[in-house]
């Protein structure tokens, strides 16, 4: 259903010579200053009993009235689609979202995507933007999100992931033996001839990856990395321009390495793992509300599990040998 919004409020005299829009922004802080614009050009925004103007400047002391409806943000479907949730409250979700689902709708998977899941879990995301999705994850790529459940929280949510206060830890497996963890700090953006891809390039953007071993094989590493950015393809494009791509990309993977006179099983295991092996394992970030630092954790699904035992085994055998 949408949503009315009702406000009254009064300029304050330390305002003066400020643009009603910039004022609006820090006076009611839980609506974007675009949706605040939004209203003043559709006239939703009256200024001491007028219609108000998005650049005029403000004397203070001005009278403001608000009167606006939130419409339904989106007309894509709800789909009954299970969701693992690991936490909900009124301002927010935690979702582990499984490898293979898809978050947002696009021309190839206009349906069946978490963003319709969500739809279906609570209709009033619907008068949200993008259904209260305020970051996302490669459809191969497992682990935790966090969705918004009001504009408050969506815009606030928003607002830390720019200013990068939201933690985001992963585990992945990579293509190499790692002597010790690093930083990747190199800029990505679309590769120069295969648009669908991304890659380090000169005056990409700003792309900051942390890493550190978590346990070495014979042929491969499990790292734990944390993002202060969160490019597309951040941490896929760093390790594989480091030589440490992660084990099963189908992008930026290259070709399958195998431990020395790995048995049959282990062959098994890595040439049938047919996703990056990336999971979103930590999330942590202020409410949005109440400010308390809140911290998740989702275990490893069950395919990268069985390879990282299986990598394990076949590195104490080769190390008993």
């Amino acid at each position: 259903m949408p949503q009315h919004i009702q406000l009254e409020l009064t300029i304050p005299g330390e305002m003066r010579g400020r643009r009603l829009d910039q004022a609006l922004a820090e006076l009611v802080s839980e609506y974007s200053r675009s949706r605040l614009q939004q209203w003043i050009r559709s006239g939703d925004v009256m200024l001491d009993e007028r219609l108000a103007q998005v650049r005029e400047k403000v004397m203070g002391g001005e009278r403001v009235r608000i009167d606006a409806v939130i419409k339904e943000q989106t007309v894509n479907a709800a789909e009954a689609i299970p969701l693992s949730i690991v936490h909900e409250d009124a301002e927010l979700l935690v979702i582990n979202k499984p490898a293979g689902l898809v978050v947002h709708p696009a021309a190839g998977n206009p349906a069946g995507t978490l963003l319709n899941a969500l739809l279906h879990y609570d209709a009033q995301l619907a008068g949200l933007p993008r259904a209260g999705i305020v970051h996302r994850l490669d459809k191969s790529t497992s682990g935790l999100m966090v969705v918004a459940r009001s504009l408050t929280a969506h815009k606030r949510l928003v607002d830390a992931l720019q200013a990068r206060t939201v933690k985001r830890e992963y585990l992945t497996v990579v293509n190499s033996v790692l002597t010790a963890g690093g930083c990747i700090d190199a800029p990505i953006g679309r590769h120069p001839v295969d648009r669908k891809r991304m890659a380090v390039v000169s005056g990409g953007k700003e792309a900051l990856t942390h890493y550190r071993v978590e346990e070495r094989y014979r042929a491969h590493t499990l790292v734990r990395v944390q993002l202060e950015t969160g490019r597309t393809h951040q941490i896929r494009v760093h390790m594989a321009y480091r030589h440490h791509p992660v084990v099963g990309d189908p992008v930026y993977g290259g070709r399958l390495r195998l431990p020395k006179s790995a048995d049959a099983h282990v062959i098994a295991i890595l040439s049938g793992f047919r996703r990056q092996a990336l999971h979103a394992t930590q999330l942590t970030l202020e409410h949005p509300a109440s400010g308390e630092t809140m911290s998740w954790h989702a275990d490893l699904p069950s395919d990268m599990g069985e390879l990282i035992e299986t990598l394990r085994q076949d590195a104490r055998q080769h190390s008993d040998a």
